[in-house]
């Protein structure tokens, strides 16, 4: 990794790092970028080069997860195997940013601040849109298909992280991805076999 890459990466995680420690000092309501720039020693400017909002900022792996499932093409041509691969994307970046980010604190602020559900919900939105968008516009699949293979996915993220949220708050020790695999599960037993 070059110079730039580690100085980019640096800021990112400074950046986030400084959002959430002021959420969770005063509340997302209470926290602007500008207080965020003051943390991190930085313009507002400089904040806004890097993330587009704050709340972008507390939550950036909602963006990636929209990048990679909207670019992810599948071998498949059928609602179920183009839902399959899109799960097994989406379990690949549940893995990573449980590595990566953090994610504990991110976990324990949805359930403990009920703004933080407000945003995630409204990240949630543009990710079904571009991805239901992106799956009529290969062709592969019809409006209504498309609508419910993303709605589907991002129903499996929403309810893996949930989960571990309320295991967080409640003092349980339990694995991101377990959930996340548990989940996918969960909802085949919905749609046995025939």
């Amino acid at each position: 990794m070059g110079i730039r890459e580690e100085h980019r990466v640096r800021m990112l995680r400074d950046i986030q790092r400084a959002a959430l420690d002021l959420v969770e000092e005063q509340g997302l309501e209470a926290t602007t970028v500008g207080d965020i720039a003051v943390r991190v020693g930085v313009s507002e400017r400089t904040v806004f080069r890097y993330y587009p909002s704050k709340e972008h900022a507390l939550v950036p792996g909602q963006q990636g997860l929209i990048d990679a499932l909207v670019s992810s093409e599948s071998a498949h041509h059928t609602p179920s195997g183009i839902l399959d691969d899109l799960l097994a994307v989406c379990r690949k970046l549940f893995s990573h940013e449980v590595e990566q980010r953090d994610f504990r604190r991110i976990s324990r602020l949805l359930v403990q601040e009920p703004d933080m559900l407000r945003v995630v919900t409204r990240q949630e939105r543009s990710l079904v849109e571009a991805l239901s968008s992106a799956l009529v516009h290969r062709g592969v699949l019809g409006t209504l298909q498309s609508l419910l293979v993303a709605e589907i996915v991002t129903a499996c993220w929403r309810v893996a992280w949930q989960s571990f949220a309320r295991d967080e708050v409640d003092g349980m020790d339990s694995d991101p991805v377990a959930l996340f695999d548990q989940t996918v599960r969960e909802l085949g037993q919905f749609f046995p076999s025939t």
